[in-house]
């Protein structure tokens, strides 16, 4: 990219994750939206309205033919990443895709050895690897405050937009896959995953998957559009402490509970008992930035930098490799599924 002042961006898709990110591109103060691009004209003309400065178009072309475009955010539906991506990358623009990456993991293999061999930034929309409750969690479980970690169980329940492209967990699970991923710091052994496809044959609106870990913790992720109560919670139980997130409190977000249980031996050795352990619970003080206001300025960040994001390709093709064995899973009846090997991938380019 051509050094300048200020970094020349592009929104493809503004629906409405897409509203969500021009409002924060559009304030960012080293950064130009320059572009909104959509293929609906009554979205184009309302973000005509809230974005004067911003042209509208309905070709991806007209983007790309502005010199002065270094990146390219795109908000479009999963199943356009693909075509949408390579299209970016082979016009030398770096790329913000949201999640998820893409559908397939060849696919998503194509665009991170795309963005490499081209020298571009890639990066995945993994929204709460920017949070700070979600920060600070990772903190506490490398320093080992929480102390082993047994599990992590994840709600994220709504009754919402229903699609018909993709499954409950293509679209939810995601985000706490990602989080999950980034908190524990490794993959899962195995993933398994049930459903219910409750509207729409083949598309499962509810969905309960769980992965398996190498040091024998798990994380168990539920997520529904089917539910009457929405629902962004998170619970982590370690040895020595436990910890709850809940993304919907307006202030109280995190709280530490010093609780627990202990297998002792008695003195003489035959005798062992789980003792049960009732402290006081800890609200910490965790300064607030919206996330996505601190993932998009990442962004940019890495764009003028040519630094690596923290949710970069390979980020995105770790929650790719989950998503995948859960869906293999999924469609046989929910037995365990090893995330496909990376080295025994077929990756020869597939048709745009």
């Amino acid at each position: 990219m051509t050094q300048r002042e200020t970094v020349g961006l592009a929104l493809v898709g503004i629906g409405g994750w897409g509203n969500n990110l021009a409002r924060n591109l559009d304030g960012l103060r080293d950064a130009r939206l320059r572009w909104i691009c959509d293929t609906d004209e009554r979205r184009l003309a309302a973000a005509a309205s809230q974005y004067p400065e911003a042209r509208t178009t309905r070709r991806l072309g007209d983007v790309l033919d502005d010199p002065e475009v270094d990146a390219v955010v795109v908000a479009t539906p999963a199943p356009t990443h693909h075509a949408i991506g390579k299209t970016v990358l082979r016009a030398g623009r770096d790329l913000y895709l949201e999640k998820p990456m893409v559908l397939d993991v060849a696919h998503g293999v194509e665009l991170l050895r795309m963005a490499e061999a081209g020298g571009r930034v890639l990066m995945v929309g993994h929204l709460l690897e920017y949070h700070p409750v979600v920060i600070r969690l990772r903190d506490m479980i490398r320093s080992g405050e929480l102390g082993t970690i047994h599990y992590i169980s994840t709600q994220r329940l709504n009754l919402g937009t229903i699609r018909e492209d993709e499954n409950v967990l293509w679209s939810f699970a995601p985000h706490d896959v990602s989080s999950i991923l980034f908190m524990l710091g490794q993959e899962p052994t195995d993933v398994s995953a049930r459903g219910q496809a409750c509207i729409h044959r083949g598309v499962e609106d509810v969905a309960f998957m769980t992965m398996r870990f190498g040091d024998q913790s798990m994380a168990h992720v539920h997520v529904s559009w089917l539910d009457p109560h929405k629902t962004r919670k998170m619970t982590i139980v370690g040895s020595r402490r436990m910890a709850v997130f809940d993304d919907l409190e307006s202030t109280e977000k995190l709280r530490i509970y010093d609780k627990g249980a202990n297998v002792r031996t008695d003195y003489d050795g035959f005798a062992e008992y789980a003792g049960l352990r009732f402290g006081d619970i800890l609200v910490p003080h965790i300064p607030f930035t919206e996330p996505l206001r601190l993932e998009v300025q990442h962004f940019v960040q890495c764009v003028r930098t040519r630094a690596t994001p923290v949710s970069d390709g390979h980020d995105g093709l770790r929650v790719l490799r989950v998503l995948e064995a859960a869906e293999r899973s999924l469609r046989s009846g929910g037995q365990p599924m090893q995330p496909v090997a990376l080295p025994d991938l077929v990756t020869e380019p597939h048709p745009a």
